[in-house]
């Protein structure tokens, strides 16, 4: 669960975030929101080039029926187990730089599945301390891995992540352990296209 303060993406003296279908329990929402971004994710996420925008284009994708902020940065603070993410004031810039670095051209040029995977951890492990959206930072960040295996021409299948093995790889790779990452990751590289679910 995410710690955040004076927190008004949430409903009055709850931890449920403010939802479009207006549900008050936070079990309720998360089988909603699971259910929901999954079958934006079986529809083609949209096109870009993958800069900050095209990030914040496929977050609006995935859960645009959940939440009315979809795709917009978050404006509060949060932590999770303890650690701080990216303060909002900062997040647009670190944003900016991280996609700066061109990923989609490092990540093709990476000659094997153990290249691919080295990059994408480092890209997973900064999308992952900016935490720039109030919630489905996963599930974007994995979308747009995805999209940048395909094009990179490696298939990315999703449906055997080990989500246990990923967090934990995760929650390392921010304190700068990117080994566990990247072995999950080409764990989930396979020939052909990608599969979302």
């Amino acid at each position: 669960m995410y710690a955040a303060f004076d927190d008004p993406y949430c409903y009055p003296g709850t931890s449920v975030l403010r939802n479009i279908p207006g549900l008050r329990n936070n079990d309720e929402l998360a089988r909603f929101e699971a259910i929901s971004s999954a079958q934006r994710a079986l529809d083609s996420l949209p096109s870009g080039t993958a800069t900050a925008t095209h990030y914040r284009a496929i977050h609006r994708h995935l859960f645009r029926d959940v939440y009315a902020w979809a795709g917009r940065y978050r404006t509060v603070r949060i932590a999770k187990g303890g650690s701080m993410f990216c303060y909002p004031e900062h997040i647009a810039d670190q944003m900016r730089q991280l996609f700066a670095k061109r990923w989609p051209a490092r990540l093709a040029a990476t000659a094997t599945t153990a290249e691919f995977a080295d990059q994408a951890a480092v890209l997973l492990s900064e999308l992952n301390a900016i935490h720039p959206f109030r919630d489905g930072n996963g599930r974007t960040q994995m979308a747009f891995l995805a999209l940048l295996a395909d094009r990179a021409g490696h298939g990315l299948d999703l449906a055997h992540i080990r989500p246990k093995a990923f967090v934990t790889a995760t929650i390392a790779s921010v304190a700068g352990d990117l080994g566990p990452l990247a072995t999950e990751i080409e764990r989930l590289l396979a020939p052909g296209p990608a599969r979302l679910a």
